[in-house]
């Protein structure tokens, strides 16, 4: 499945972060037609990042909150955030700032090491195959 292999997919996921669960926000928020807004809502619901709440009968209304596996998905988006701020921003700034709430600063993501907490970079990590590969 190619679920996020476009950007109105990551921008769908940056404005449901931002806190947008309803379809006329999403829409306004991006400024994306709404046929494609409905394929990208699908996909991200049917590979269960969002959930689709009804809350409105007459006529039918959702909302399209984070799940728990959509709300892990944070970390890539905040690094795909900051590699774009580093190498696609213009001189004015980057568009988003993410702001850690514990300390109120402005920040962005780092990749260390779950064991001994060093910094991952491609030139000190190296990829294996796994056990879940299978040729």
């Amino acid at each position: 499945m190619d679920l996020l292999g476009d950007q109105w997919t990551l921008l769908v996921m940056r404005e449901a972060f931002a806190g947008v669960r309803r379809f006329d926000r999403f829409q306004a928020e991006l400024g994306i037609a709404r046929n494609t807004l409905t394929e990208r809502l699908d996909r991200l619901t049917g590979a269960g990042l969002l959930d689709r709440v009804r809350y409105q009968d007459r006529p039918a209304r959702y909302e399209y909150p984070l799940t728990d596996m959509g709300r892990d998905f944070f970390p890539v988006l905040a690094a795909i955030i900051r590699w774009g701020d580093q190498w696609l921003a213009d001189e004015s700034g980057p568009p988003r700032l993410l702001r850690h709430v514990d300390c109120g600063e402005s920040t962005s993501a780092v990749v260390d090491c779950a064991d001994c907490g060093g910094a991952m970079t491609a030139e000190n990590v190296v990829m294996e195959p796994g056990p879940g590969l299978s040729l």
